[in-house]
């Protein structure tokens, strides 16, 4: 099968890339540090533990923390159900949030390791220049030799703005500070060829050299009850990663020696080998930080010319508007088959593409009175999928 490198040139890339790892992110979900008593106080110390050791070895350290809503959930003894209003998740953010925070402070406290809380939401990021500095503020903490703990804003996120699921926000955090590795310890040991529960044939798989159809496929045969990203999710954090060239683990969080064993070439877990190409970080933002405002439908050649060429937008190859958007504001190109081939921002409004689309470029002015560019998504504002990296 082509999606796994052979298990000899696997241990030589895991280890080599372990090896070369300056700067971590660890992401740890529900499922690994709560149990039916809420907070699990042997693993928070354990992971505690193990930040501790990668720093001792030189490496910058963050820690994206789920658990929040399990704790405040325990402390408050109210049952999930299965249509939960955003409102109750928020007072159950609310609760927990301070549970969380004091047992770190506790567990690495007793290691005489600083640690900082940083609540993002959505908007923090979408702001490019708040985006900056929520960057900037983690570096400086690196400086200072404090572990970041970073978690969602869940009280205050509304539910049309809030990150997916914290794998999404450690995999743009990892992209954000440049960082070379993006650990995600889950409860599930591996990605499985099938359910290996029901599948006396499924076997664990490794190493992934790309994420195909056929891996993200794999993902279905996975699945936490405690966490909110599941498989699928981790897959696409992985991706989004590799296409910034760097690389994933996803593994189990239980393990009571977990990182020891990874950066000592252990074979375990899953690993995702880094992309063969590499966006650079404010593409990154555009294609996986902003959420699309709008759409606008290309004709086959002005897919070619972006896809294959490495173009500009122009307003000739648009040929339909969807969604009302500003000047700067982020759009997703699809092809004539409703397919998302690129994202970028837009020069001009919804408005005046819709006006424009299919014209020549020396028309704008005579249409709209104006030109303020000759490209409706200039080439240097544009991540074009498959050539810059997948969306």
């Amino acid at each position: 099968m082509t999606f796994q490198v052979s298990k000899d040139d696997g241990l030589y890339y895991r280890q080599t890339l372990f090896d070369q790892a300056k700067r971590v992110v660890l992401k740890v979900g529900s499922a690994v540090l709560t149990d039916d008593n809420g907070l699990d106080s042997h693993i928070i110390s354990n992971i505690a533990r193990q930040v501790s050791f990668l720093q001792s070895t030189g490496r910058e350290v963050i820690l994206v923390s789920s658990g929040a809503v399990a704790a405040g959930r325990k402390r408050l003894g109210i049952l999930k159900t299965a249509h939960e209003e955003l409102k109750v998740k928020q007072a159950l953010a609310a609760t927990g949030q301070g549970l969380l925070m004091h047992a770190y402070e506790q567990a690495f406290a007793s290691l005489h390791q600083p640690v900082a809380q940083v609540l993002l939401t959505h908007t923090d990021l979408s702001h490019r220049e708040r985006y900056l500095n929520v960057r900037n503020t983690i570096l400086t903490l690196f400086e200072f030799g404090v572990v970041p703990i970073i978690n969602e804003n869940d009280t205050v996120s509304a539910e049309e703005l809030r990150f997916s699921d914290n794998d999404t926000l450690g995999a743009l955090i990892t992209n954000m500070i440049g960082a070379d590795m993006f650990i995600i310890l889950t409860d599930v040991d591996c990605l499985y060829t099938g359910h290996p529960l029901e599948d006396p044939s499924a076997r664990p798989v490794y190493t992934v050299a790309s994420i195909t159809q056929e891996i993200e496929k794999m993902a279905g045969h996975s699945s936490s009850l405690l966490g909110t990203g599941g498989m699928r999710a981790k897959i696409r954090a992985a991706r989004m990663v590799a296409a910034c060239g760097g690389c994933s683990f996803i593994g189990p969080g239980r393990h009571p020696e977990i990182l020891q064993a990874l950066f000592s070439g252990e074979l375990i877990g899953t690993f995702f080998l880094p992309g063969k190409g590499k966006i650079n970080r404010r593409k990154h933002w555009i294609a996986y930080v902003l959420r699309p405002q709008g759409f606008l439908v290309l004709d086959d050649g002005a897919r070619r010319a972006l896809v294959e060429q490495g173009k500009s937008l122009l307003p000739s190859g648009v040929i339909a508007v969807q969604g009302n958007f500003a000047v700067g504001a982020s759009v997703h190109c699809l092809d004539t088959n409703g397919m998302v081939i690129a994202a970028g921002l837009s020069n001009y409004t919804s408005v005046d593409v819709e006006r424009i689309k299919g014209k020549k470029t020396q028309e704008i002015i005579e249409i709209l009175g104006f030109k303020d560019s000759d490209e409706v998504i200039h080439r240097d504002n544009l991540v074009v999928m498959g050539r810059d990296g997948q969306l």
